[in-house]
């Protein structure tokens, strides 16, 4: 079974006898050690900030970009690019 939209919505395909269920990346790679993450789980930054970037367009985000070309930031960055100074 061939399915055009894999990347928009999940699919389930039979194969050997099994279903499988297949789902497009919901997330940034780098959600899961990301400061970001931590700092919206301390009630730091708003849910607005995941959304947009970490689970939407991630590869917009600045932290996303500069971490895929190995370059140094700050944990303080948002994802926008600006230093947050409330953040420590």
């Amino acid at each position: 079974m061939y399915c055009r939209n894999l990347l928009l919505q999940p699919f389930v395909m039979k194969k050997h006898g099994y279903y499988m269920t297949h789902h497009k990346h919901n997330q940034c790679k780098w959600f899961p050690v990301c400061p970001m993450k931590f700092y919206f789980e301390k009630g730091k930054i708003e849910k607005s900030w995941i959304q947009q970037y970490c689970r939407g367009d991630w590869e917009a985000c600045v932290r996303y970009q500069k971490e895929e070309a190995g370059i140094y930031h700050p944990d303080n960055m948002m994802p926008d690019g600006h230093i947050n100074t409330n953040l420590k």
